[in-house]
Order: structure tokens, then sequence, then C-alpha cells
């Protein structure tokens, strides 16, 4: 089964723009938001959880499979579609890159980044992870998500 992602991306650097590549035509979640006040921080409702993922979860663009898993999490926070997190075992580390960008989440911690580099060029900061999260959502430490709009498709499929 495979179903259509939601719209919008909630990254980590929600304001920064897409860099247009692929088409959302997935299950894929979006990405937490740097915002506190865009999840109602401000109103004391918001909510981070993170479960255990047994349906296989795949990422794919340009007709390659970057990751590949029947173990990611999936993280549901207030206010944001949920997103996958895939263990780095079952991610092509060879097709990332380190990033030097960072940013700051008041609920998850510091996130890194790291560039997907694909036969037609380098997809800019399309993955991030939690090195160090906040004790709250501990679970997702070294995982990593895939912004939406920076890969042709995640599916998720029983």
């Amino acid at each position: 089964m495979t179903a259509n992602a939601p719209a919008g991306n909630g990254s980590p650097d929600e304001d920064e723009a897409p860099d247009g590549r692929g088409a959302v035509r997935s299950s894929a979640p979006g990405q937490p938001s740097a915002d506190a006040a865009a999840h109602g921080a401000a109103g004391g409702g918001h909510r981070v959880e993170v479960a255990a993922n047994r349906h296989r979860v795949r990422v794919i663009h340009l007709g390659v499979t970057v990751a590949d898993t029947q173990a990611a999490l999936t993280l549901s926070e207030t206010g944001l579609p949920d997103v996958f997190y895939f263990p780095r075992a079952d991610v092509n580390m060879a097709r990332l890159e380190r990033s030097a960008h960072t940013s700051r989440c008041p609920f998850k911690g510091e996130a890194s980044y790291y560039h997907l580099l694909t036969e037609e060029g380098v997809v800019e900061n399309a993955v991030w992870t939690y090195e160090t999260p906040l004790d709250s959502v501990k679970q997702i430490k070294g995982y990593l998500a895939f912004y939406v709009s920076r890969v042709d498709r995640i599916d998720q499929t029983s």
C-alpha cells in the first residue's frame, strides 16, 4: 500500500526553499520544524512521539534505492506530518556526504545534515540526523530522515 504525502515539509529548515528536485508522490512524512510556535508550544499542547514502524519503508531517488528498511521509526509531532527515521545500516551511506549545515529544533535538539550524491549531481542537505537528541526523543539518535521535497519517493508498504 502506498499513500500520498501530505503537503508541506515542516523540515528543520522549514524556511529554506526546496531545491525543486522530484515530485512528491509517496507516503513520505514531512519533517520537524525549528519553529516552536508552529507546533502550539506557546499553548503547552505540543506532543512528540516516536514509535517503531515494522512496515517496509524505502527512499527512492532517480531510480536508485537510497534507503530500505523494516526497522524505521515514525516520529509524530503536533501540527506536522509524520517523519520516517531510518537506521544507518539500512541507508546507502556511500550516497551521502556530510554537510556543514546544522539547525536546532526546540523539541529534538541539534540536527546535522547530509547531501545526497546522485548521477545527476548533489541534492544539498537532503538528509538530516540528530546525533545527540533531547532525552524525550532519544530513540532517533543516529537515525536518518529525508526531506520529502528533495527525493522522488518515500514509500511505506505492508
